[in-house]
């Protein structure tokens, strides 16, 4: 007789084979049940969460714990996938929609540091001499890099009630010191179109500073005031426009392409993804000629209505090649009302080229690779312009042009140098141009806002002469000392920046940029391109 003590074979085995049979078929279910695989992830994960929250040293807290760790899992996809809190999502609508106060930037986080992408014209920060590419070091003297550093963080620190102050410590690439800005916070409009005004007697001029809700309500106003004040062509300035809402940029090419011509599409892995918008003839602008200004930062939405017209052979496109942002994101609203912004998908001009460029190098890289083209050279010579030659394409009546990421101009234009000289430099990262304008319009006040228009208000500044010497004496206060051999070389630039800037603290933008604009050799070469090829749109290849 056995001993009661010792279990049976069968006893002994049966426990290994029922887990072995689960094992199994969790294998079996995993291979071929996707949900049971999200699931057991699921099982995972909150196994680890709870292991961490019961059993780990220190007391954490796993909500802070998640939100951390949900960026660095979509850092591995591509750069433009990204996760936003509930509060990053309300401001990132209240950009493209509405007002907001604060400072008056659009910012990322690169490297730890909050790197400024634009500086909002006639805010806060474009009033103390913020510029697009300043780091932001400290906040109110205290330390604001590092890991920990969200974009939550960010805008808790910067936004505020309007008349609040900041002090901003700022690393700007071309001095080793660290420039200190207070800035006062104030409503921010937030405008699609900065200025639209008569550039000679048969040109309109159009600057458009982003893609959000109200921009092609606001273009095509603007459109239909120049053509009541006879405007026959057009020049519809993207520099600095980092994009937004696609359909905008759709609409506003539907207004110059011709019935059925293909403004863009779109591919993504599955077909529910695919899409393809086409003009549809009832666009007011037909017929008009039209070029389109773009530069590095141009990216996104303006991407695809500088691509459209490009292709369709409906305008010429000036400047330097754009940025390159061409993923297609949806909007995944999570249960706290946070959002994951997934890319689904790729643009593509209507001759095929895919806007976006290469991102395999990572993300370090990705952010680089402007850097890399003021080191390159591109930004100032056409034959430093980096083209993937491999990819060549076609437009509607056979041009040439390039894929590879990006849009390549049809006219190069390289960034102007001439008068930035070491003088220039010092007063431009102090912001003295913005402080002497502010200045010198609180001290004449009750004359300027008595006047009708700005170019009432260049007939009664006094002389160049003065007007540079009252600002070399007011640097000379600031700690800049008065240098004149770079002064005279700098002379232009200087005075169209004070007076534009005066004039925007009197009128806005509508004043600002048709000084400021006087001496743009884009503009010149734009206007150049459209007496070259008068009566002759669309553009027909070269022979």
């Amino acid at each position: 007789m056995p001993n009661k003590t010792t279990p049976r074979p069968h006893f002994l085995w049966m426990p290994l084979l029922i887990a072995v049979a689960v094992v199994v078929g969790i294998f079996i279910g995993n291979r071929f049940t996707s949900r049971r695989y999200a699931a057991d992830n699921d099982r995972k994960l909150n196994t680890i969460l709870n292991l961490i929250a019961n059993d780990y040293v220190d007391t954490i807290n796993i909500d802070d714990l998640i939100e951390q760790s949900i960026p660095e899992i979509l850092s591995n996809l591509d750069p433009h996938t990204a996760y936003f809190s509930a509060e990053e999502i309300k401001a990132a609508n209240q950009e493209l929609s509405g007002s907001f106060s604060g400072i008056g930037i659009s910012f990322m986080i690169l490297n730890d540091t909050v790197n400024v992408v634009e500086v909002i014209p006639g805010g806060p920060s474009e009033k103390v001499g913020i510029l697009a590419g300043d780091r932001i070091i400290s906040i109110d003297d205290s330390t604001f890099v590092g890991e920990k550093v969200s974009n939550n963080d960010v805008m808790k620190r910067l936004r505020g009630d309007n008349g609040t102050k900041v002090k901003l410590g700022i690393k700007r690439s071309n001095t080793p010191k660290t420039l200190n800005f207070i800035v006062t916070r104030g409503d921010i409009p937030v405008n699609s179109v900065d200025a639209s005004y008569m550039l000679d007697k048969t040109t309109g001029y159009v600057k458009v500073n982003q893609f959000g809700r109200t921009t092609f309500d606001e273009f095509i106003t603007a459109m239909g005031t120049l053509k009541t004040e006879g405007a026959k062509r057009y020049i519809i300035d993207l520099r600095g426009n980092g994009g937004g809402y696609m359909e905008m940029a759709v609409f506003m090419a539907n207004e110059f392409l011709h019935n059925n011509q293909l403004i863009v599409y779109t591919k993504g892995r599955y077909k529910r993804d695919d899409s393809q918008f086409w003009s549809d003839g009832n666009g007011n602008f037909q017929d008009a000629e039209v070029v389109v200004l773009i530069d590095e930062f141009t990216a996104s939405a303006s991407e695809i209505f500088a691509g459209a017209l490009q292709d369709n052979d409906r305008g010429l496109v000036v400047g330097c090649r754009s940025f390159g942002k061409g993923l297609v994101q949806q909007q995944l609203t999570l249960p706290d009302s946070s959002a994951i912004r997934l890319t689904i998908a790729r643009y593509y001009t209507p001759s095929g080229r895919c806007i976006q460029k290469d991102y395999k190098g990572g993300s370090m890289s990705y952010e680089k690779e402007l850097y890399d083209r003021y080191m390159n050279g591109e930004i100032y010579s056409q034959d430093s312009m980096k083209i993937d030659k491999s990819q060549i394409f076609t437009t509607s009546t056979g041009r040439t042009v390039y894929g590879g990421g990006g849009i390549v101009p049809d006219i190069f234009v390289p960034r102007d140098t001439s008068g930035i000289t070491s003088y220039y430099i010092d007063v431009a990262n102090a912001g003295l141009p913005q402080k002497f304008a502010f200045n010198y319009v609180n001290r004449n006040r009750k004359a300027l806002t008595q006047m009708t228009d700005y170019k009432q208000y260049l007939r009664t500044l006094p002389s160049d002469d003065i007007l540079l010497g009252e600002f070399v004496d007011y640097a000379t206060t600031q700690g800049v000392p008065a240098r004149w051999y770079y002064i005279n070389q700098s002379r232009d630039v200087l005075l169209t920046s004070i007076k534009a800037l005066i004039a925007r603290d009197i009128f806005g933008n509508e004043a600002f940029y048709p000084i400021y604009n006087r001496n743009d050799n884009t503009i010149a070469a734009a206007l150049k391109a459209l007496n070259k090829h008068k009566a002759n749109f669309p553009i027909r290849p070269s022979k």
